[in-house]
C-alpha cells in the first residue's frame, strides 16, 4: 500500500523504478549492436524518463495555474511529471492481470481525473492526492477484468479479493488454521462474505460452448436444462387458462347495471371504452367510473380465488 509519504518520495529525482535498470541495460545492448527483443513496457518506461519531475514549488505553481485558468499545458505538465507514480502503483497489482501496461493505462486515466479535481489550496501535494485516484481506477479495472462474471462489487468484497489469500498465508505462518471465522475477524467482514469469496475465487470461468471433453462435439450447453415448458406444463397451463376464462364468464353473468357495462366494456373488451365514454353514458364523472371499475376488479379477484385452485398469480396478472 502506498502511503502519502511514499507518494511524495516518488517525486524525488533520485528515485528510479525497479524495472528502469533493466530498461537502461536493454538500451545499452541496443547501442552496442546486440539484437534485443522489443519490449513495449521497457519502451514506455524509457519514454516517461524523459519527463522532468516537479519540485514542490514548481508543482504548486503549475497546479494553481491549471486550477485558475484550466490551462491544458499546465495539466499536461502535472500528468507527465507523475507518470512514474502510476507505474509504481500499478506494479502492486500486476499479479492480477496479464499485462502491466493495461494497469498503467487505467492508472493514467485516474491520474488525469486527479488533475481535474485537485485543489492546490488545500495544503497537500498533488501526488498524495493523485495516488487515490490512480489506485481507484486500477482496482476497478482489475475487478472488471478478473473474470467474465464480475466479482467484488462491494467494499467488503474488494477487501477480500485483494487480501484474503495474504491473510490466509499470514495466519498459517503464525500457526493458526485459516478458517472463515478467523479470517472474517482479521479482515473485519462477515463470515458469510469470506465463504462466498473463497467459493467465487476457487471457481474458474467456463464457457458453455466449450466441449465437455477434448475431441468431443458435445458442449456444456447441451446438458443445461431447457427453459421451455414441458408438454405436461403446457397442457396444465392451457387447462388453467380455459378454467379461468370460464369462471370469468360466469362472474360476468352475475353483474348488472353499471358494473356489467364496465366489466364488458372495460375489462373484457379488445378495444376498451374510455372512462369518459362510460361516464357520459351514465351522467357520472370519470373518477366515479374508475371507483366502480376498482370495485368490480376486487369482486372478480375474490370470485376467482374462491372458485379456482392455485390461481392467485394468474388472477393478479389478469386483473392488473
Amino acid at each position: 500500500m502506498i502511503k502519502d509519504t511514499d507518494a511524495k518520495d516518488a517525486l524525488e529525482p533520485a528515485e528510479e523504478l525497479p524495472v528502469e535498470e533493466e530498461t537502461r541495460a536493454t538500451e545499452e545492448r541496443g547501442r552496442r549492436g546486440i539484437l534485443v527483443r522489443y519490449d513495449p513496457l521497457q519502451r514506455y518506461l524509457s519514454e516517461i524518463r524523459r519527463y522532468q519531475l516537479l519540485s514542490r514549488e514548481e508543482e504548486r505553481r503549475v497546479a494553481v495555474r491549471y486550477h485558475e485558468t484550466h490551462d491544458i499545458e499546465a495539466a499536461y505538465r502535472l500528468v507527465t511529471a507523475n507518470l512514474r507514480l502510476v507505474v509504481l502503483i500499478a506494479r502492486e497489482y500486476q499479479h492480477a492481470v496479464r499485462t502491466l501496461l493495461d494497469l498503467i493505462q487505467e492508472g493514467n486515466i485516474g491520474l488525469m481525473e486527479a488533475v481535474k479535481n485537485f485543489d492546490p489550496y488545500r495544503g497537500i501535494r498533488f501526488p498524495s492526492y493523485a495516488v487515490w485516484w490512480i489506485r481507484a481506477y486500477i482496482i476497478r479495472y482489475v475487478m472488471n477484468n478478473w473474470r467474465m462474471v464480475k466479482i467484488g462489487t462491494t467494499q467488503a468484497q474488494r477487501k477480500l479479493f485483494f487480501n484474503l489469500q495474504k491473510e490466509k498465508d499470514r495466519l498459517e505462518a503464525e500457526g493458526f488454521i485459516a478458517g472463515p471465522k478467523l479470517l472474517a475477524q482479521r479482515l473485519d467482514v462477515k463470515e458469510s462474505e469470506v465463504v462466498e469469496m473463497e467459493q467465487r475465487l476457487a471457481a474458474r470461468d467456463l464457457s458453455i460452448d466449450a466441449p465437455v471433453e477434448a475431441g468431443e462435439t458435445a458442449t456444456m450447453l447441451d446438458f443445461l436444462p431447457s427453459k421451455d415448458a414441458t408438454a405436461e406444463e403446457e397442457v396444465a397451463s392451457a387447462e388453467s387458462r380455459e378454467l379461468i376464462s370460464q369462471k370469468v364468464k360466469e362472474f360476468g353473468e352475475t353483474l348488472t347495471g353499471k358494473d356489467r357495462v364496465i366489466f364488458e366494456g372495460r375489462l373484457m373488451a379488445e378495444e376498451p371504452l374510455t372512462l369518459q365514454q362510460i361516464g357520459d353514458r351514465y351522467g357520472i364523472s370519470r373518477e366515479r367510473v374508475r371507483q366502480i371499475e376498482e370495485r368490480v376488479k376486487k369482486r372478480l379477484k375474490a370470485y376467482l380465488l374462491a372458485n379456482v385452485k392455485d390461481v392467485e398469480d394468474a388472477v393478479i396478472d389478469f386483473i392488473r
